[in-house]
């Protein structure tokens, strides 16, 4: 065989398959592994690389996992892994292994470990069609097996993807037989099947996988009987025996019918009639038989002088089948003989001699019927033979034969009303009995309305259920005939379009699944209706519960919280609400709590469903905390979770006092050069607020009288807390001069503050001057808390100012207002009592005031 060839090809491609497995194998074996199950949850840990490599660790890709770069922990990515996904169904019986290459250690070098999914049962078993349908044939022998071609699939592997198979409802009448090679499924007869009996059959085929919690999923099986022709025609038990005509009656007049059943179906069940060969030819000349309906009918005009009896044998034939037989005496009254007759006048509907009457009507008149003969019988009079639901009643001569009642075609359809003739004459001779038969069909009307064989159906269904799931199957029956006991089937116009009801065959199905949490209680009303002039109609009602099934995950309000807290809240104080819903009822909602990463600063209330804090925050040493909840429910087969990032923000408070970095301490002395120039800068105030926001931002001032403000020669910047000269420096501002700082905050509510003094020594020396004890604050405290406001800076000698000046105002005041009531005095004196004499001139008192600006501490 030459190189190209089908046979070397296949033999090329199936060496090349088994390198690729080799390399593959080796590569596997060769490198590290881990192997997992699929659907973790996010974040959750599923291996480490430290046992392996050194740090740092970097993950080329991150799709299914993320790496710790400093741990080697490695964990599910915000995806869950769902091995159904990642290998293709071809591979579902092989090891499902993904590759991760990382660059690990201090020289950064390319490694590669391999994952191993491991499967889990997380697959029903599904048919690819929603039901079953087969037609066998009812003369099948016991044993005969049929194939199934439906078979189950399962995306799962190894025994979570191995189905066994199970029949259930069959009776008896069927078993299933699994062969494992293949696989293949037949359905065997183990009974003998008659359509005569039973023309359907319903089961269920359960397929349920080999999981360790096994899942389950049923497809129903519709098989229907099919006829042979395995029965033969026979007469009906009310076919007639003997039959009597008048010798005067008409051509075409029906003398009787033969009725025959065969209880096949379609040309199974077809029968012919036919006379037996050895009729007499007097018969077959005088009376003729339809091979389809079985009437019996006169060939010609009846002219009979004389009594005569003709024997018919009947033949029902049907196909292959031998023909069955029946003998029918027909009695011929002659015309001259026949005495007395009865002669009958139809008022009512008639066709070939029968009545055909509705049922439920009022007694209803039928026919007049009238004794002929000659005056020898005129003591003779009409009766009705037996106990049937009608009367005569003589009309001048005549009788009227009505009903006595109304007729009902559900329990009688046909009558037969034998007239005979009471107290005839014995004086001739009479050969027929002086009888006549009238045959009474009751016609049927729609007076019965279908009745359902239940009028409350009450069923359990799964959701999630496959479409065009059968539910159940409702039956009502019509007592009525023809189309007046034709049910059909509907549903209210109201209902869902999610449900179906076969309009024959009564059975309800589930177009597509159901679903609880949109709807746990179906309450459908289902019509059965005839097919009568007017219709008749009743309904039955049909309440569907629908189960739960775990098929929805916890549902958090927000992917992301983000929550504010004030670092000052107490442990166990509330964070925040975590809203999370699960729609799903019982077990399956029932929900529980984890933080799956974060510090242990929080803890949840499962109950109340809010985050507390554990522990006294401080914004200063974290301002903001980072966690992940994961929650699951309590559902099976699989619990089903689902997870949040939490963000907390610690809300800052004024609790930190500014903390002055220079100077170091009150003792710090800084010599000034009397011959320093204005605006240059002395010194500096630093301080640092480890608050945030306005609570950290500082203001210096400095605290003293406004005079003494407005003479020193020092300013401080309120926001730099830079001290420059403000003025030229003079002989008098030679010294010592201590400024009082205050460094405060803008918090809110309340400012914190911090003080320090600037010791400033004006002297031509440039010797380091240094204080053996700081400065001493004797002002009031409230005076440095508002000292914005109101800045006082008092060293001891500050009081005995502020009392003399005081004291001086008051003075003045007082002085002013004795010169001014003096003034006064003597305007009005003189100009009562003009003065007589010139007085000298007064001296002006001059008051000398002094008051000193300068302010020094008590050294």
């Amino acid at each position: 065989m030459g190189l190209g060839t089908p046979d070397n090809m296949s033999w090329a491609a199936l060496l090349q398959k088994l390198l690729i497995m080799l390399h593959t194998k080796q590569i596997i074996c060769g490198s590290i592994q881990f192997s997992i199950k699929e659907e973790l949850e996010p974040h959750t840990l599923v291996g480490s690389l430290s046992k392996h490599f050194a740090p740092p660790y970097q993950l080329l890709t991150e799709d299914y996992l993320w790496l710790n770069k400093s741990t080697g922990n490695f964990y599910i990515a915000e995806k869950k892994m769902d091995r159904e996904q990642l290998c293709s169904e071809e591979t579902k019986d092989d090891e499902c292994i993904i590759f991760q290459s990382v660059i690990v250690g201090p020289s950064r070098e390319l490694e590669q470990f391999s994952v191993i999914i491991e499967d889990i049962n997380d697959n029903v078993p599904y048919f690819e069609n929603s039901k079953i349908c087969l037609d066998i044939s009812e003369d099948v022998p016991e044993g005969t097996s049929l194939m199934l071609d439906d078979l189950a699939r399962d995306r799962d592997s190894g025994p979570n993807g191995q189905l066994k198979y199970e029949l259930k409802g069959s009776g008896g009448v069927f078993s299933l037989k699994v062969e494992e090679e293949g696989p293949l499924i037949k359905l065997i007869v183990q009974k003998a099947l008659d359509r005569e009996t039973l023309n359907s059959y319903q089961m269920q085929l359960v397929a349920t996988d080999c999981g360790e919690q096994p899942l389950s999923v049923s497809v129903p099986i519709f098989v229907t009987v099919t006829d042979v022709n395995d029965n033969c025609p026979s007469f009906s038990p009310n076919s007639p025996l003997s039959a009597t005509v008048s010798g005067d009656s008409k051509k075409d007049t029906v003398v009787t019918q033969v009725v025959a059943v065969d209880p096949d179906l379609g040309p199974n069940a077809a029968i012919v009639y036919s006379l037996s060969p050895k009729v007499s030819e007097r018969a077959k000349k005088l009376l003729i038989l339809s091979s389809h309906s079985g009437h019996i009918r006169l060939t010609q005009d009846l002219e009979i002088d004389s009594s005569e009896e003709l024997v018919l044998k009947v033949l029902a034939s049907g196909l292959h089948c031998p023909p069955a037989e029946t003998q029918v005496t027909v009695s011929l009254l002659p015309k001259a003989t026949q005495g007395l007759t009865i002669k009958i006048g139809f008022i009512a509907k008639h066709h070939n001699q029968t009545v055909v009457i509705p049922e439920s009507q009022p007694p209803t008149p039928l026919a007049i019927l009238e004794l002929e003969g000659d005056s020898s019988f005129k003591d003779s009079s009409l009766a009705i033979e037996g106990d049937v639901p009608f009367f005569l009643s003589p009309q001048s001569g005549k009788y009227l034969l009505s009903t006595s009642k109304p007729l009902d075609y559900e329990m009688k359809s046909e009558y037969h009303i034998s007239m005979v003739v009471q107290g005839s004459s014995s004086e001739r001779s009479v050969i027929a009995p002086p009888q006549r038969e009238i045959r009474v069909m009751v016609e049927d009307v729609n007076d019965n309305a279908p009745h359902f064989s239940q009028t409350d159906y009450q069923l359990e269904v799964e959701e999630n259920n496959e479409p065009a799931l059968t539910l159940l199957q409702v039956s009502a029956t019509d007592a009525d005939s023809g189309l007046n006991g034709r049910v059909t089937y509907s549903l209210d116009k109201h209902t869902s379009a999610i449900f179906k009801v076969d309009s024959v065959t009564g059975q309800l199905s589930a177009l597509s699944p159901l679903d609880r949490e949109q709807k746990s209680v179906h309450k459908l009303t289902v019509f059965a209706r005839d097919s009568g002039v007017p219709p008749l109609e009743s309904q039955a009602s049909v309440i569907i519960r629908v189960l739960d099934q775990n098929d929805n995950a916890p549902v958090f309000s927000t992917p992301h919280f983000i929550f504010f807290i004030p670092e000052n809240a107490p442990p166990f104080a509330q964070v925040g609400v975590i809203e999370v819903e699960d729609p799903d009822e019982g077990e399956n909602g029932k929900i529980e709590w984890q933080i799956v990463q974060g510090n242990t600063s929080f803890v949840v209330d499962s109950i109340q469903r809010t985050l507390h804090t554990t522990i006294n925050l401080d914004r200063e040493m974290t301002d903001c905390h980072e966690l992940y909840l994961a929650v699951s429910d309590n559902g099976h087969p699989v619990a089903l979770t689902s997870s949040a990032r939490v963000t907390i923000f610690i809300e800052d408070i004024n609790d930190n006092h500014p903390k002055v970095i220079l100077p170091s301490s009150n003792y710090s002395c800084l010599v000034i050069s009397p011959g320093t120039p204005v605006g240059t800068n002395v010194t500096k105030v630093f301080a640092i607020d480890e608050d945030s926001g306005v609570n950290s931002e500082i203001t210096y001032s400095v605290v003293a009288p406004k005079s003494v403000q407005q003479n020193t020669p020092f300013q401080v910047d309120s926001k730099s807390g830079i001290i420059t000269l403000r003025q030229e420096l003079l002989q008098e501002d030679m010294g010592m001069h201590n400024l009082f700082i205050v460094v405060r905050d803008n918090g809110k509510p309340t400012p914190l503050y911090t003080t320090v003094w600037i010791n400033l020594l004006v002297n031509k020396s440039t010797d380091q001057c240094h204080l053996d004890r700081a400065p001493t604050w004797t002002g009031r405290s409230d005076w440095v808390e508002s000292a914005s406001v109101s800045p006082i800076c008092e060293v001891e000698t500050a009081r005995s100012v502020q009392a003399i000046y005081f004291y001086l105002v008051l003075c003045m005041a007082v002085a002013i207002m004795v010169l001014f009531f003096t003034t006064v005095c003597l305007y009005l004196k003189q100009r009562k009592y003009p003065p007589k004499k010139k007085m000298g001139p007064t001296e002006e008192n001059e008051i000398p005031l002094r008051i000193k600006d300068k302010y020094y501490s008590d050294e």
